[in-house]
């Protein structure tokens, strides 16, 4: 429990489970916050950001006014700071990459790990053929003889928009690798503001929350290795425009997230099991067939025109190896030993987890939120991936952000994250070996270290969601009993049609039992 002193002189005392209303012994609000509830307010309602909020004058006063849901005013004042502070938490990573820009990612050695300023975005210019000029998955280069783009439609694309204004904004300079990169940063700067606005919409009455993101130390360490942001931002209006009861544009966005990285698609897992629970199948089916619609719109021009370029990102993953950053690598590093038919038998372990999520939406005793189940099932693909590039963090973020908004567990879990982050580029410079005269960096023990410490940190997460979704009173969304779920979209205050495990009363209170089931109970 942490104390602070408002500006009134009032204590004001926030606990992990703290209510900001007042709640009917059933967990309904009562009074004013039933008729027009209030937009929480951070310093009141999180334990670490009513403890630092003494740097800055204690937290809010008892007799402070505070906007109320539906304060559009209020709403974009949230939304310009968090603007603001995205912008400051990226510039921040461009600046952090200045060393590596300085040379144009060409300096000697290890320069790009030792000073950890790696992005892919400079190898892909030279390395998949656009200083050449040639069209992503039509042409191949000559010099290697492969087409080589093993990225989905959208985010080649963008490559290509990219690299045309770089040849024209660089032309006649030896700067067009700087230029692409720095077009290549004000698209992922455009798809990050895009991003946090959208998670101040799903986040409802607490629209603050989305301060995790535009704060993330994973944001600013990697939110500019890839190209992912584009796929974060994708799926997070894709999950918005659900909360809106817009599944047909939910879709879409989907789908258009899946098409940049493959991730997104997996959202509609979640939607799944609680549309079935709930009985809002038409709704999914319309999320899942557009989707499915704007995915094959965006890939067929490709797939009819240079197949053989457009397969290369499947091929590609199914023929990775076992690589950085997975259990898998850490498993063959201390048993050298790694699982016949890999692709088979990680698949059929992401299946079963995801079916372990299914139960669990299914079972709890009040449906879980779309993040909560969003959250988890993104987390389990990351943990049981072949790979782990250190930007996949930035798929989590935002989900973190909504199903479990506690600043505690999501800087423990950022915490983790750094760290790995750290580890994975001076694993690097130790792989460059005394024969390059560089002896430092970080041994294979230690790195494998690493990678456990960073799973420990995405499951500890986990496990906060999952005790949030078994007993609700610990979740901060709905522990005051107001929200029940901001991002539910047609979900939200919907009876349950099919659940296995659900208390008389619910039932009850939702309208799912008998009258005469009722009079017994």
């Amino acid at each position: 429990m942490q104390t602070g002193n408002g500006p009134v002189g009032h204590d004001v005392r926030v606990s992990e489970d703290v209510s900001e209303q007042t709640t009917g012994p059933s967990g309904d609000p009562t009074g004013r916050a039933a008729q027009a509830p209030t937009l929480v307010a951070p310093s009141l309602d999180d334990p670490v950001v009513n403890a630092a909020s003494d740097a800055l004058g204690g937290p809010l006063g008892a007799r402070a006014w505070r906007p109320r849901v539906g304060s559009r005013g209020a709403i974009r004042t949230v939304a310009r700071v968090l603007i603001l502070l995205t912008l400051l938490t990226l510039g921040l990573g461009v600046a952090q990459r200045s060393p590596c820009y300085k040379t144009a990612w060409n300096g000697t050695g290890k320069q790009q790990y030792n000073h950890l300023c790696y992005t892919d975005v400079p190898y892909m210019y030279y390395g998949r053929g656009f200083d050449k000029s040639l069209t992503p998955y039509r042409q191949s280069d000559p010099a290697t003889g492969n087409y080589g783009l093993e990225y989905p439609v959208v985010a080649g694309a963008t490559m290509e928009t990219a690299a045309l204004l770089a040849q024209r904004l660089g032309d006649g300079t030896p700067d067009q690798v700087r230029w692409f990169y720095n077009v290549t940063t004000w698209f992922l700067i455009a798809f990050s503001i895009v991003c946090v606005l959208a998670v101040i919409g799903l986040a409802g009455r607490r629209p603050w929350d989305a301060a995790m993101f535009a704060l993330a130390p994973g944001l600013l360490l990697t939110g500019t290795i890839n190209w992912d942001l584009i796929a974060v931002a994708l799926a997070s209006v894709g999950m918005l425009a659900w909360a809106r009861g817009k599944p047909v544009l939910a879709g879409v966005a989907l789908g258009l997230g899946s098409a940049t990285k493959l991730y997104p698609v997996f959202l509609l897992i979640p939607l799944l099991v609680l549309c079935w629970r709930a009985g809002r199948m038409r709704e999914w089916s319309a999320s899942a067939g557009t989707a499915a619609i704007t995915w094959l719109a965006v890939n067929a021009p490709v797939m009819i025109f240079a197949f053989h370029g457009w397969k290369y990102f499947f091929t590609f993953n199914d023929n990775r190896p076992i690589d950085l950053g997975s259990p898998w690598f850490a498993i063959r590093h201390w048993w050298d030993w790694e699982p016949p038919n890999k692709n088979v038998v990680i698949i059929a372990l992401v299946l079963a987890g995801w079916l372990g999520v299914a139960l669990l939406g299914l079972m709890a005793r009040r449906r879980p939120r779309f993040a909560q189940l969003a959250f988890l099932t993104i987390a389990i693909f990351v943990l049981l991936n072949k790979v782990y590039s250190p930007q996949y963090v930035l798929w989590l973020i935002p989900l973190a952000a909504l199903a479990r908004p506690r600043w505690r567990d999501f800087l423990i879990w950022q915490c983790c994250e750094v760290l790995y982050y750290l580890a994975v580029w001076y694993y690097l410079v130790w792989q460059a070996g005394p024969s390059n005269g560089n002896t430092r960096g970080l041994p294979d023990n230690f790195y494998v270290w690493a990678i456990l410490l960073h799973i420990a940190g995405v499951v500890y997460l986990m496990v906060q969601v999952v005790r949030d979704v078994l007993d609700p009173r610990r979740d901060p969304v709905r522990a005051d009993g107001v929200d029940d779920d901001p991002a539910g979209g047609a979900l939200a205050g919907s009876s349950d049609v099919w659940a296995w495990s659900q208390p008389r009363t619910h039932r009850a209170q939702h309208g799912t039992v008998s009258e005469p089931e009722l009079a017994s109970a």
